[in-house]
């Protein structure tokens, strides 16, 4: 009976994920914004949304919200599912818009920070769990997109938006190189090696795009929350930044992103533009919100 017991809470608990390993305190900044943004959801119904639709819906509700970079590095040593209203990066923009659309999807009368620390950790990390340990979260993009595409939480349709090229003789090794720009690598250098073996195993998997200067006639097909991965010509890491997409009145598709430059999480160019003002992007790389 014991033994029956135990299996029992084993399964149980990787049902519900890991602990969360850090306090709230340390975790979840803003919880007054965050109170506001699902009293605004329950008021307006917006779990009767489509998935990508509410994704958007909660995008535009975070705009203005000021540029912080570096939001995931929250500790020296310990790794932990993390929220930040009061800030953020390009990252944790989508993912928090993302995270909160998954988590209205079903009905209660109160959600709480941990709700949503919960959705964070399913995408965040490999096998959707934190066991403290900062190799477990997916710290490449396109490993994200195809991690998350694997499990059924987004569809990468990348090749079903517009034509395609595939990345070649390039290395997406860009934090391994620069270990003393990220908090947990600076603090524990021993990490470096493991990381770089993901980096290589990414390396392997084939990367498609969709150029640049296909993009303008790609953009009707975009709808709205689709999570879009700039590709980049920079060496050492295939995508350079991320946002979603916002169909307009203007009949195009703008970027919705935190913005370094802007400082602000803000409604940008339409998508062609946006890439088409600086050299470095090379392209898109898509994928929808189930």
């Amino acid at each position: 009976m014991k033994r029956r017991h135990w299996f029992h809470t084993l399964f149980l608990t990787s049902l519900a994920g890991a602990a969360e390993q850090l306090p709230q305190k340390r975790t979840f900044l803003g919880v007054d914004r965050f109170q506001r943004l699902v009293a605004l959801a329950q008021a307006q119904n917006w779990r009767a949304q489509p998935m990508g639709q509410r994704v958007a819906l909660f995008g535009q509700a975070m705009l203005g919200t000021k540029y912080v970079g570096w939001t995931l590095e929250i500790d020296d040593h310990i790794e932990s599912p993390s929220v930040n209203f009061l800030g953020l990066d390009c990252w944790t923009f989508f993912e928090t818009a993302l995270g909160l659309a998954r988590m209205i999807e079903k009905a209660k009368p109160v959600y709480t920070p941990s709700d949503l620390l919960r959705e964070i950790e399913i995408t965040r990390y490999r096998g959707g769990v934190c066991r403290g340990n900062y190799l477990d979260r997916i710290h490449y993009l396109d490993e994200w997109f195809t991690d998350n595409a694997a499990r059924g939480h987004v569809r990468y349709i990348t090749s079903q938006i517009g034509p395609v090229v595939r990345l070649q003789g390039r290395s997406n090794d860009e934090m391994s190189l620069n270990p003393r720009l990220y908090r947990y690598l600076k603090a524990n250098p021993a990490l470096v090696p493991a990381l770089n073996q993901i980096e290589r195993r990414l390396e392997r998997v084939p990367f498609d795009y969709i150029p640049k200067a296909q993009v303008a006639a790609c953009e009707p097909r975009l709808r709205n929350g689709d999570i879009i991965g700039i590709v980049t010509h920079r060496d050492h890491v295939f995508c350079s930044h991320v946002g979603l997409a916002l169909q307009m009145q203007d009949g195009r598709c703008h970027f919705m992103h935190a913005s370094l430059t802007g400082k602000k999480v803000l409604i940008d160019k339409p998508l062609h533009d946006y890439l088409a003002s600086i050299k470095a992007h090379a392209g898109i790389v898509v994928a929808r919100p189930i």
